[in-house]
């Protein structure tokens, strides 16, 4: 059993986290941090948490934490993954890995430099419906990838908990860098091919401090596909899913979650030619589970830290796309497995 400390213990741990960790068939969790110790004693309380801290260093230095789950505000990603790397415990962080490519580059190659596993928490990788689009997609059933679209869409308003979402000195961005992140790394890993240019453009509202309220971006692939990612935090929640080819139509309309039944459709000339559905309810257990097993030797874990520093360069090209309404040139990271 992998022993796993949460560094950030808040509405994510609460609502996916621990729930994942409960269907998971290596894994437990045996730390926590908060900002206050009041907090962090009562949340261990509540989960049967045995250790409770304040400090990121003390948990990473715990004897019971193997490895350390960072699921803190975006900002903080930088210096909590090196004080991990630098207490030698392997380290899965949630995304968007950074707040810029410069500050995920320094964070892989930490990990390189000491040796330590580290991962990013792209959970789709581990979705039902992702997995199978990608199989089928390489199989050929659709023919060549001609087009792909990819939506997330949620609510937040005033009352929503996480405020820091519309601060951009924590967030880093609003929609793009929050939900984009998993239209871009779900388009990346479905069609198995890279973003090699990105064009965007944004709006803001009253609500939405200094991030964007909403976004579309237009990604081109290096074999050619063209696909565009619309995000918002000013809607219900949606994530439509769809990859066009030359021979056929995946579609599924409410393809990344992980609560809810996905109905996935294979089209041909307009007409139905298989319909299934699927569930997305594992995809938390199977990503730490992935994560013990890598830990372990016998597995190789399918998101390292190199796809999310992949994802944060494209991230920082659409931002300035929308700064300056061109088409920007993603740089391309190397030692990707």
């Amino acid at each position: 059993m992998v022993n796993f400390g949460i560094v950030g213990f808040g509405l994510h741990a609460v609502k996916r986290l621990m729930p994942g960790f409960d269907l998971s068939k290596n894994c437990r969790v045996t730390a926590l941090t908060r900002r206050e110790a009041a907090a962090a004693a009562q949340s261990a309380k509540e989960y049967n948490i045995p250790n409770a801290f304040t400090s990121v260093e003390d948990l990473c230095r715990c004897p019971e934490v193997d490895a350390v789950l960072v699921t803190t505000p975006n900002s903080c990603h930088l210096d909590e993954v090196l004080t991990a790397i630098q207490c030698g415990k392997p380290v899965l962080c949630e995304k968007p890995l950074g707040m810029n490519a410069a500050e995920c580059k320094q964070m892989v190659k930490a990990a390189r430099n000491a040796n330590v596993l580290f991962g990013v928490a792209h959970v789709f990788r581990f979705a039902s419906t992702v997995v199978h689009l990608r199989e089928r997609v390489a199989a050929g059933d659709i023919g060549a990838p001609v087009m792909a679209r990819s939506e997330f869409t949620f609510m937040v308003g005033h009352t929503h908990p996480r405020k820091w979402m519309s601060n951009r000195s924590i967030a880093g961005g609003g929609p793009i860098a929050d939900v984009g992140v998993h239209c871009i790394d779900t388009l990346r890993y479905i069609l198995n091919d890279e973003v090699v240019r990105v064009s965007a453009s944004a709006v803001s509202d009253a609500l939405s401090g200094d991030v964007e309220a909403s976004g579309i971006l237009t990604l081109e692939f290096s074999r050619g596909t063209l696909a565009s990612a619309l995000v918002s935090f000013r809607t219900d929640y949606r994530t439509p899913l769809e990859i066009v080819g030359d021979q056929g139509v995946f579609r599924a309309e409410a393809a990344l979650n992980v609560e809810q039944p996905i109905k996935l459709e294979l089209t041909r000339g307009g007409s139905l030619v298989k319909a299934e559905t699927f569930s997305n309810n594992l995809a938390y257990a199977l990503q730490v589970d992935e994560f013990a097993a890598a830990m372990e030797g016998k597995a190789r874990f399918r998101a390292p830290g190199e796809e999310g520093w992949q994802n944060q360069e494209i991230l920082d090209a659409a931002y300035r796309s929308i700064t300056n309404g061109k088409t920007e040139a993603v740089p391309q990271v190397l030692g990707k497995k």
